[in-house]
């Protein structure tokens, strides 16, 4: 291995953002990423275009976050993108296939990066820092193995995250058909509506329903809510009890729309009655952003649970509920979400201090849905029940891949483990 710097086996382009006038969510031009806010797992999701590209990432260039709370945060160009000042693209010399190698290098000396740069409160990665940071390198047939390796655990997390997203809209797409556009099964199998079922306006709604059909608030399918709980962050005088904390921030993870980062907390004994349970809720109550809303929904089944090894609990910006007839889970939260998607969650939010609060009881009391019969119902629930199965199985093998990278890469990269022919 050789002593090198980054900027000898890499080409690096800092980001510099476009003009106002040249940035549009039409899209006319390249997509635009100005940071982390449009990254997942891999691949970011852009939500900005840009006519004016001054700097821009090729395919499968390292996409690096350069400034702010989320310095060092990575994703992978899956197309081109013009990129501004909060990110730069990294790209190996020789072979853009070694990116996965770079990135890899990058990793395991974000530490030593991040101590070298400027900033008061958050770190500020410059030009010079990403130019002069100091590596070990392998030769190149090495660099080709690991980065042969990594990739195909990185291709197999992938893989599992496109089957979930796939599963998630097989769900979606029948709740759609059957409770939606109520062409659920009637008695001899034919779509409900388009086959002639009775349809009845519904004076609350505005709308028609199939006949027979209730209609309620969600705070009627609500048994029961819990508080969140903070704690310490270590075991204090009564304090003992070590708990999983979800936050807003873990409630994508759950849903496998990422990490699940919760952190560790202890808790008082007497705050275990607070403890979450299979088929619970939780919810976003403090949050969000002026593009996206609080009351963000992740449901939380038996499988959800085998990714921690002790007891959860939900942060004091969350709510958790427990729902009255657990059967009506999957159309809770299919339901939620649709609601969820089509920004209805944006006029239900008030603000303090700058931080914006969902106005859960005005939202639970209030807002109207159609409550479906208890038949269609456990229909729906079996089929749904096993989709979120398979989702969370992916979402475990996942975690396990996730670490075995985690316990490789280092090892890997400082010559303590080989990769042989």
């Amino acid at each position: 291995m050789k002593l090198v710097k980054l900027k000898d086996i890499t080409e690096i382009t800092m980001g510099q953002s476009p003009e106002a006038e040249y940035v549009t969510q039409e899209k006319i031009g390249l997509p635009l990423l100005n940071g982390p806010a449009e990254f997942t797992n891999k691949f970011p999701i852009p939500v900005q275009y840009t006519s004016e590209n001054k700097r821009v990432a090729q395919i499968n260039d390292i996409l690096f976050c350069v400034r702010g709370s989320t310095t060092g945060r990575m994703n992978i160009a899956d197309q081109k993108y013009a990129i501004g000042r909060g990110l730069a693209s990294i790209r190996h010399k020789k072979n853009s296939e070694l990116n996965s190698y770079i990135k890899a290098l990058i990793e395991v000396n974000l530490k030593k990066l991040l101590n070298g740069t400027l900033g008061s409160v958050f770190p500020n990665v410059t030009k010079d820092n990403l130019f002069e940071l100091e590596c070990y390198i392998h030769d190149c047939a090495d660099q080709n193995k690991i980065a042969s390796i990594l990739t195909a655990l990185d291709d197999k997390i992938e893989l599992n995250n496109s089957i979930n997203t796939e599963l998630e809209q097989m769900a979606k797409t029948l709740y759609d058909y059957w409770f939606v556009q109520f062409d659920f099964p009637n008695e001899d199998g034919k779509p409900y509506k388009s086959s002639g079922g009775k349809m009845v306006y519904n004076e609350v709604l505005k709308r028609e329903i199939p006949k027979k059909w209730e209609v309620s608030v969600f705070n009627n399918w609500i048994e029961n809510t819990k508080t969140g709980d903070w704690g310490k962050d270590k075991i204090e005088g009564n304090y003992t009890e070590r708990v999983y904390c979800i936050r807003g921030a873990d409630i994508n993870g759950l849903n496998g729309k990422g990490e699940v980062k919760a952190p560790e907390r202890f808790i008082l004994k007497n705050n275990l009655s607070k403890k979450l349970q299979p088929n619970d809720f939780i919810i976003e109550i403090s949050g969000g952003s002026p593009t996206q809303s609080t009351a963000r929904i992740a449901l939380l089944t038996k499988e959800s649970f085998e990714r921690f090894d002790t007891n959860v609990v939900c942060s004091n910006f969350c709510k958790a509920i427990t729902l009255k007839d657990e059967t009506y889970a999957y159309n809770f939260q299919q339901e939620w979400q649709r609601l969820y998607d089509a920004g209805v969650f944006f006029g239900y939010e008030g603000k303090t201090s700058g931080i914006k609060n969902f106005l859960f009881e005005s939202f639970m009391d209030s807002y109207f849905v159609v409550e479906p019969p208890k038949e269609l119902v456990l229909k729906f629930n079996s089929f749904a029940k096993e989709i979120e199965k398979k989702k969370q199985l992916n979402l475990k093998q996942n975690k396990e891949l996730t670490s075995l990278r985690d316990w490789l890469l280092p090892m890997l990269m400082n010559g303590q483990v080989k990769v042989v022919d």
